[in-house]
């Protein structure tokens, strides 16, 4: 069975049915148009809020230990806005090897107190770079202990906290998106499982100095 089969089950509107796999990761994607699709995906740990954002803005460390990312340069930072510089790179079919150069503008949004926990989120869009469109959001919610009801996403009720990403994505013309749609679910769920590793290090750390 493919990657893509894996992952997610397409069905005939051109929208998908977003599976949870063993590794915990649920993937969804949408055709919204012919070259355009939106992914989103999900992913439940044990760290904090404060820890998954502390790993997801030390911005230039990203490329460390999210194998996908070959290069990740803080442009600017002013206030809330926050200007990068990233290389990714993807391995597509036939050998072939893809690199993707974007400079993302992204917005760091302030703490949100819910009824049930807490949000914060980062929007980001691609001003310049290799894809038509490449635009999105990361979102780190927190539960309060013990929280049940109406609104809570039972397939992740066993964490803490849950790591969600979405982005909408149209390659250039030269690339057929179905080329890369494929990889592109596969390497996000790959950078989701990076970066709850890496706030899990965070948190031994803190353990073995205390």
């Amino acid at each position: 069975m493919s990657i893509r089969a894996q992952e997610h089950q397409t069905l005939e509107d051109g929208k998908t049915e977003g599976l949870v796999g063993d590794d915990g990761v649920l993937i969804e994607l949408k055709i919204l148009e012919k070259s355009c699709r939106r992914i989103r995906s999900k992913i439940g740990m044990e760290s904090s809020l404060d820890t998954v954002w502390s790993v997801l803005t030390d911005y230039e460390k990203l490329s460390d230990f999210i194998p996908s990312l070959v290069v990740s340069e803080l442009v600017e930072k002013e206030g809330n806005r926050v200007r990068l510089f990233q290389v990714g790179q993807q391995n597509l079919a036939l050998g072939l090897k893809f690199n993707a150069k974007a400079v993302l503008d992204c917005f760091e949004k302030e703490l949100e107190i819910l009824p049930n926990g807490r949000r914060r989120e980062i929007d980001f869009k691609m001003v310049q770079g290799d894809f038509q469109l490449f635009q999105g959001k990361w979102s780190i919610e927190q539960l309060d202990t013990g929280i049940q009801g109406e609104g809570l996403d039972l397939r992740f009720k066993d964490f803490r906290t849950t790591l969600a990403y979405t982005v909408d994505v149209k390659p250039k013309m030269w690339l057929p998106v179905r080329l890369v749609e494929g990889r592109l679910c596969s390497e996000i769920k790959t950078n989701l499982l990076s970066i709850r590793d890496a706030a899990h290090k965070v948190i031994e750390s803190v353990i073995h100095d205390l």
